[in-house]
C-alpha cells in the first residue's frame, strides 16, 4: 500500500539492465490477477533491442523513455491464443466481435495494473503509456500481431533515474456514489477541482497557453473533439482490420 500511494511515473531511467528473471518473475506473478472465464485474453511482447525500440517509437511521438528505457513492454488485447486453442480441439469459436475485444481488452489492463504494482514493490519505475491507442496499426505492423490481437498498453520500465514529484489527484468523494449515481452540481466541480486548478504548475499552465481556464486546455489543445474523433475512426478501422468487428 505504501509504494501504491508514493507512486510516481518515471520517465527517465538509470543505465542499469532490468534482469531477465526479474522481469520473468513479476511478468509471471502479474498472471495471478482477475481474468475472464480463466482465460487470460492477453499477451505480452518484450522489446529490448534498440532497433526495435526505433521503430515503435514514432508510434509513441517519439517519446524519449520509448527508446531510454531499457524495456518496453506492449500489452495485446488477445483472443488468437483462446481461438487456436478452440480450433485445435474441435470447438468452434465466436470472438470475432466487438465484445470478445472488450473483454480482452479489461483483461489486458487488469494484467497492466498488476504488473505495475509488482514493479512498485521492486523499485523499478515505470510510465504508462496512453498513446498506444492513437496510431494501434504502426505497432500491430512493427510487432507483427495477428488476428484478434489488439495493443491496448506500452509500459517503458527500469530503474529511476528520477524523482519527480506526484501528480495531484482528485479528492475520494468527487468519484465515490454512494447507491446510485449522484449528478455533480456547479458547487460540486468547484469543490471537487479548486485544488487541481490552484496549483501553480496549472495555473502556469492556462497562461502560457493563452486560455482561460483549464478545461480550456484540455479541450481546445490536448484532447480536442478533431483529434479524438479521427483517432477513434483510426481505431474502429484497426479493430476492422484485427477481425475484432
Amino acid at each position: 500500500m505504501k509504494n501504491l500511494l508514493n507512486r510516481k511515473s518515471i520517465r527517465k531511467y538509470a543505465d542499469k539492465e532490468v534482469s531477465d528473471e526479474l522481469l520473468n518473475r513479476l511478468l509471471h506473478d502479474a498472471a495471478r490477477t482477475q481474468t475472464m472465464g480463466n482465460l487470460q485474453l492477453y499477451s505480452v511482447v518484450v522489446t529490448r533491442s534498440q532497433e526495435m525500440k526505433q521503430r515503435l517509437a514514432p508510434a509513441h511521438f517519439n517519446q524519449p523513455m520509448v527508446t531510454e528505457a531499457p524495456v518496453v513492454l506492449t500489452i495485446c488485447a488477445d483472443f488468437n491464443r483462446t481461438t487456436q486453442w478452440c480450433l485445435n480441439r474441435k470447438a468452434q469459436p465466436g470472438y470475432d466481435n466487438l465484445l470478445s475485444f472488450f473483454n480482452a481488452a479489461i483483461d489486458a489492463l487488469l494484467y497492466t495494473q498488476t504488473f505495475c504494482n509488482l514493479a512498485d514493490e521492486e523499485g523499478l519505475g515505470y510510465c504508462y503509456l496512453g498513446t498506444t491507442v492513437y496510431m494501434p496499426q504502426m505497432i500491430i505492423d512493427t510487432l507483427q500481431l495477428p488476428r484478434l490481437t489488439m495493443p491496448v498498453a506500452t509500459i517503458t520500465l527500469g530503474w529511476p533515474a528520477e524523482n519527480p514529484p506526484q501528480s495531484d489527484r482528485l479528492p475520494l468523494a468527487s468519484f465515490v456514489h454512494q447507491e446510485t449515481y449522484e449528478d455533480y452540481t456547479p458547487q460540486d466541480i468547484d469543490t471537487y477541482y479548486k485544488y487541481k486548478e490552484q496549483l501553480e504548475e496549472n495555473q502556469c499552465f492556462v497562461e502560457i497557453n493563452g486560455k482561460e481556464t483549464l478545461a480550456q486546455v484540455f479541450t481546445d489543445i490536448r484532447y480536442t473533439r478533431k483529434d479524438n474523433e479521427a483517432l477513434s475512426e483510426t481505431f474502429l478501422q484497426t479493430l476492422k482490420h484485427q477481425g475484432f468487428m
